[in-house]
């Protein structure tokens, strides 16, 4: 009981709350109308013009398309740079790894405010990249870094691919080491022995991973706003935008909504991914 208590407070009656809102007028001033409408969703596709025409409005598909684009990018990045640290980790002495995992929890020990404004020091016009490859000749000017996809996508990346790294790992770890030396007894190249045994063992940390970075990658605000300088909106930073300045409270939480959507498809092919599997290791 106190755990359903819980889980229903905290979970199910804000959603319901957003849900709630997201049917509701909104009220010019901010906070809602109790009129019953559909007009927030039909504002993600829609628009109405001076004369109370509907006509259709892409701007908030590509802010959605962007946001779902940047979160795929940065946990194909994330694996791609965290699944050889995640190898090496669990490859090392029990006593080593707990050093290297203590590593990789580190920058969660400063606030993510200050790691990733750090990032503007890195990526400005007369920051330290810049300055590097004016000193080195390489360019003449400076490189357009900061403000773009790029530099929110980096951002994304470094807060969290500690989220890859850590379910992977922990897959890895318990990877009988056997298996290995018995592809090798059998003449396997390292390229088959990792495709064959090392990638399969481990799809469910890599699986558990990935979910654990698409989901707030997606909604991620901090980043898409200091990165991205207000200029490549993401669906956190229109939320935001929505139950501030704009003072749409409908509209903000039907956005909210669509993202729970999205997270809810991608925990459901979790879900059915683990299935498969937890069915496929009882038929072996």
């Amino acid at each position: 009981m106190p755990a359903i208590f819980v889980i229903g407070f905290f979970m199910f009656i804000p959603i319901l709350i957003i849900v709630t809102y997201s049917l509701l007028e909104a009220n010019p001033y901010g906070g809602v109308n109790w009129n019953l409408t559909t007009e927030a969703y039909t504002k993600i596709l829609y628009e109405r013009d001076l004369f109370d025409e509907i006509s259709f409005n892409s701007a908030y598909l590509v802010i959605i398309f962007r946001s779902i684009w940047i979160a795929l990018i940065t946990v194909i990045l994330c694996l791609v740079a965290g699944f050889p640290v995640a190898y090496y980790i669990a490859i090392q002495p029990p006593s080593r790894r707990n050093f290297l995992i203590l590593l990789i929890t580190v920058p969660f020990w400063t606030n993510l405010l200050i790691r990733t404004y750090s990032w503007i020091l890195v990526l400005r016009d007369t920051g330290l990249v810049n300055n590097s490859l004016q000193v080195f000749g390489i360019t003449d000017t400076p490189v357009k870094l900061l403000y773009t996809e790029g530099a929110i996508a980096l951002g994304l990346i470094y807060t969290y691919i500690p989220f890859m790294i850590l379910p992977i790992y922990a897959s890895l770890e318990r990877l009988d080491v056997k298996l290995i030396e018995a592809s090798r007894d059998l003449y396997a190249t390292r390229w088959i022995t990792l495709r064959k045994i090392i990638l399969p063992l481990s799809m469910p940390g890599i699986v558990a991973g990935s979910i654990l970075v698409f989901i707030p990658a997606l909604g991620a605000f901090i980043a898409p706003e200091l990165l991205g300088g207000g200029q490549k909106l993401m669906l956190g930073s229109l939320v935001q935008l929505q139950f501030s300045s704009a003072r749409n409270w409908p509209f903000g939480s039907a956005l909210a909504v669509i993202i729970l959507i999205v997270v809810m498809l991608a925990l459901m092919l979790y879900a059915r991914n683990a299935h498969k599997n937890n069915s496929e290791g009882t038929i072996h």
